[in-house]
Order: structure tokens, then C-alpha cells, then sequence
């Protein structure tokens, strides 16, 4: 059996982008405007006061200056704090399938595919703006690719499950090459009204091709030595919306049907799962730290990435190592690692190894050992 390479990869960056200082100064607007609105409550002891944040406060804790979105005057409009995204009727192309088909063309420009070639679409993403009919169809038909196409949802580790999922079915035969896609516009499920996560999401969509290596005509491949996908229960990254709050009007508008999280004891419990998965992956392969080039991490923290990378090398990564994207994009979700790959492979040569790795809500990780065909 000939073995599973990406062939090629693509991303959509949106055009307007907000930086700390700006997002910083809607939100304290904000802060000022609650503040006063409730003073006799606050007084009384009854309501807490919202505190101000800080550029400086948001780059130390996550190593985020700024962050790409798909709409940025609502955002930073202090009396919304939520994007401005009109819904489009049914005839037009959705968000998601249009940030989803540049992707594409990139990747599929890299790889050297045109539709033909192409038997599945899988969107692998945190949040479907819709329940059905699924992204990936839509995606589908937009580029005009035949065979079958579904959507999947692992957080922020959906791209790299994705990935074993292309991969699975290229060796299992179910489809000859596989366009993998994470459009995620995150900025629509983050609270802008909380202080502690209201920086750290930002918008794009990634794009990978995978195929088998006997079938791979773009100029660069990366073989897939092995994946490993991992999920442990936690309650500690959680959104509650879907169907069913229409069941429960008490709960609508409540802080938990957006982006809510235990960002300490993530920190705490996520870097050493993700660390000894990695580690024992490699010397299950036979291969030691020593020998790996690069480590393409989710980008979520900064502080993480530091940790996990130190663990697994025992020693602190250069920049180059591990690289980071995340003080451009801020953290992405599932399209993280693979806008690390996507942006920091050039100088990699012939047999050269690398991790690709996500890991996020669940909890849930998913590593990729790969090697410069």
C-alpha cells in the first residue's frame, strides 16, 4: 500500500483584523457604560463592577496582539460587542462554504488537483453556522467535486481528526484524495463582553489535501508516519448552545451559550496530556526527540506551546521549532496548527520530521507525526 501524503494546503485569511488596543478600548467602553447604567445596584453591593482591561494584560496572558475577523465594526461597536454578519437567503452561497472554497483553490492549486481529482470533502470545524444540509455538500457542489462530503465537530482538535479521517478513507479505498477544511468564525460564538476570553479568538479557514503518495503530483509532500486521536471528558471548555434552548427560555442569552472556559485548569490538565501524547508517539516510532524539525502546535497560548514544546524536546524550542501565528491570528481553533504547517514548512528539506498537533474541548487531541517526502 503506497503511503498517505498531504499534498498540499491553503488558507483564507479575512481582510479586516482588530489589535489589542482596539479591542481593549470598545471593550473598557463597555466596562464604563455597565458601570453607569448600574451604580445604585453596584453600590448597594448587589451587582459587581466590571474592571477594565489592558493591551498589555491580553498579550501577557495569551501572546495575542491581534486577530483576524469576518466582520470588525460590530465587534468593536461598544454597544454590540458581537459581529455584524446578515443572514443571505438560501439561493446565495453561505460564509462558511465561501471561505471554505478559497481555502480550497489554494490547496488544491498547491497539489496540483483540479475537482476531478477529488472524491470527498470533510469540514471539520468548532461551530456550523447551520444543522444541515452539511458545509462540506455545500462546499462540494460549489467546486464541482463528485463522491459525498459530511461535516464533523471536535473543537479545536476537528482539523487534525479530519486529517485521520482523509487519510483513513484513502487507505481503506473509499475515496482516491480528500479535501479537508476548517472554516471557522469563531468570533461569533466568543462572549466580547468578558474580560478573561473576549480576546482570544479570531476568524479563517485552513484547506488540506490528502491522497496517497502513488497518486500525488504537486511539488511538495508530507507522508503521514502516524496519527493518534485521543478525547477525555471534561466540562472545563464548554458552549451550550443548540436546538434544544428553545426548550428553556430561561436560558437564552445566558453567558453558557457562548465560548466559556477553566483557563487555569486547561493550562493545568491539557499541556502534560498533550506532551506525553506526543512523546509517546515518537518513541513508539522510533524516533527521538532530537530528530524533530518542527512542531506545528494549536494555537491557543502562547504559555502552552512553551510548556508542551519543553517537554517534548527537553529544552526550551527556538521560534523556529515551534513556530507561533497565534499573535497574528490569535487562536483559531481547529485551523491553528494547520496555519502554522501551512505558513512554516519552507525550509524544512528531504526527510525532515515534524508534529502537527491540536488538542482543545473534550478534551480532545490529535496528533500527526509527518515527513518531508
Amino acid at each position: 500500500m503506497s503511503e498517505i501524503v498531504i499534498s498540499g494546503t491553503g488558507l483564507f485569511t479575512p481582510s479586516e483584523s482588530i489589535s489589542n488596543e482596539e479591542l481593549v478600548e470598545s471593550f473598557n467602553a463597555y466596562v464604563e457604560m455597565f458601570n453607569a447604567e448600574n451604580a445604585s445596584e453596584i453600590a448597594a453591593g448587589r451587582i459587581a463592577a466590571l474592571q477594565p482591561s489592558s493591551a498589555e494584560f491580553v498579550e501577557k496572558a495569551s501572546g495575542i496582539k491581534s486577530r483576524y475577523v469576518m466582520n470588525k465594526d460590530g465587534i468593536v461597536d461598544p454597544t454590540r460587542l458581537t459581529p455584524n454578519l446578515p443572514e443571505r437567503p438560501n439561493e446565495a452561497q453561505s460564509i462558511q462554504c465561501e471561505m471554505g472554497v478559497a481555502a480550497a483553490r489554494e490547496a488544491m492549486a498547491q497539489a496540483g488537483k483540479s475537482a476531478a481529482d477529488i472524491d470527498a470533502v470533510i469540514v471539520a470545524a468548532s461551530n456550523m453556522q447551520r444543522a444541515y444540509p452539511a458545509m462540506a455538500i455545500e462546499i462540494q457542489d460549489a467546486l464541482g467535486i463528485q463522491g459525498f462530503g459530511f461535516d464533523m465537530n471536535v473543537a479545536c482538535s476537528s482539523a487534525t481528526f479530519g486529517i485521520q479521517q482523509a487519510r483513513d478513507a484513502v487507505s481503506n479505498g473509499s475515496a482516491r484524495c480528500v479535501l479537508m477544511l476548517n472554516p471557522e468564525i469563531c468570533s461569533g460564538h466568543l462572549n466580547f463582553r468578558d474580560r478573561d476570553s473576549h480576546f482570544i479568538f479570531g476568524d479563517v479557514c485552513t484547506a488540506v489535501i490528502v491522497e496517497s503518495a502513488s497518486t500525488a503530483t504537486g511539488s511538495e509532500r508530507y507522508a503521514i508516519l502516524d496519527s493518534k486521536l485521543q478525547t477525555i471528558y471534561s466540562n472545563n471548555i464548554r458552549n451550550n448552545f443548540g436546538f434544544l434552548n428553545r426548550g428553556d427560555e430561561s436560558g437564552v442569552g445566558k453567558p453558557d451559550k457562548l465560548f466559556v472556559q477553566e483557563g487555569r485548569k486547561v493550562f493545568k490538565e491539557v499541556c502534560p496530556a498533550v506532551a506525553s501524547q506526543i512523546s509517546t508517539q515518537l518513541d513508539s516510532l522510533g524516533i527521538s526527540p532530537a530528530e524533530v524539525k518542527r512542531l506545528w502546535l494549536h494555537q491557543a497560548n502562547l504559555s502552552m506551546n512553551q510548556l508542551i514544546s519543553r517537554r517534548v524536546l527537553g529544552r526550551d524550542a527556538t521560534t523556529e521549532e515551534a513556530p507561533t501565528i497565534l499573535d497574528e491570528y490569535a487562536n483559531t481553533s481547529s485551523a491553528g496548527s494547520v496555519i502554522a504547517f501551512h505558513k512554516h514548512r519552507e525550509d524544512l528539506v528531504t526527510g525532515d520530521i515534524g508534529v502537527l498537533c491540536s488538542f482543545g474541548a473534550g478534551y480532545s487531541i490529535g496528533s500527526l507525526v509527518l515527513k518531508k517526502c
